[in-house]
């Protein structure tokens, strides 16, 4: 197992070094300007279409359906688990939120451009459904020469679902929570191909399995309609907390704030190691955010 950690960390180290992290600030800093600091200048045009549909709109599902879907893959362990790992356990330190916070602004810029492509190259498929994103403008924006690219970004972007950022962390992060709440001492289990899992584990996991397909099998529909419901209890549940750990520590927030700068522009080495806490900080931060 140890073996297999190193090997990961030795991949991470070597996807998330400075070529990429250069890159995406990079296109960011571009599109940004590119766009005339759209994300600052147009936010208020963008919370006004959360709620409210432009005119002349067509599409399958309302804007605050659309919104409610994209959040629901972007509030949860991510923001938690996430920047805890990022500052801890991956030695990032506090810096590492400062820029989180850049490479998120100048994401903004990505993310319209990302999203404007996909509206304009997205294609009707043969039962009337809506189908874009990144596989339909690198084929049809980029042209028909670039259908290879399209393939290759698709089975990445699954294999970095299943084991990346969603269905196996996401999964595991609950299983662990339920298993520690109704059988923290592993007294009631059972051997599934040579490893031993609790019930709790087991019947959570078939639960989550089902009730998923219940919702993934009726389409973008049946998706965003229950994203309405969840995601904002979720992201109410979510903001109200983080405002409650900000306010009982608030006596700490100038010393965390005056930390979080200091560090993410330190060039002093990391415990063991020869690289500058500002490039462990930038690396974590981007990476994160």
């Amino acid at each position: 197992m140890e073996k297999f950690t190193k090997i990961l960390e030795t991949i991470d180290g070597y996807v998330w070094g400075i070529p990429l992290i250069v890159l995406i600030m990079a296109v960011g800093i571009f599109l940004t300007f590119r766009l005339r600091l759209l994300q600052i200048f147009h936010l208020p045009k963008a919370l006004k279409f959360m709620f409210k549909n432009e005119n002349g709109g067509k599409g399958e599902i309302s804007s605050f359906a659309a919104l409610c879907t994209a959040l629901s893959a972007t509030i949860g362990t991510g923001n938690i688990v996430g920047v805890a790992t990022a500052i801890g356990v991956l030695s990032g330190g506090p810096g590492a939120l400062l820029w989180m916070w850049i490479a998120a602004l100048l994401g903004m810029a990505t993310k319209f451009s990302e999203g404007f492509l996909a509206i304009k190259y997205r294609r009707m498929d043969a039962d009337g459904h809506v189908c874009g994103g990144p596989f339909y403008y690198i084929e049809y924006g980029m042209g028909k020469k670039w259908k290879w690219l399209a393939k290759v970004f698709a089975f990445f972007g699954a294999c970095v679902g299943l084991f990346g950022i969603g269905t196996f962390s996401q999964v595991n992060g609950i299983s662990s929570a339920v298993q520690a709440f109704f059988d923290p001492k592993k007294e009631h289990t059972v051997n599934i191909f040579g490893a031993d899992y609790t019930w709790a584990v087991i019947i959570s996991g078939l639960l989550i399995t089902i009730f998923a397909a219940l919702v993934i099998i009726g389409g973008i529909k049946r998706i965003s309609s229950v994203s309405q419901v969840v995601v904002p209890f979720m992201a109410v549940v979510y903001i109200v907390a983080c405002l409650s750990l900000i306010v009982i520590n608030i006596q700490r927030l100038p010393h965390a704030v005056a930390l979080i700068f200091e560090q993410a522009f330190s060039f002093k080495a990391v415990a063991g190691g020869s690289l500058p806490t500002m490039f462990i900080a930038i690396q974590k931060g981007v990476a994160r955010g």
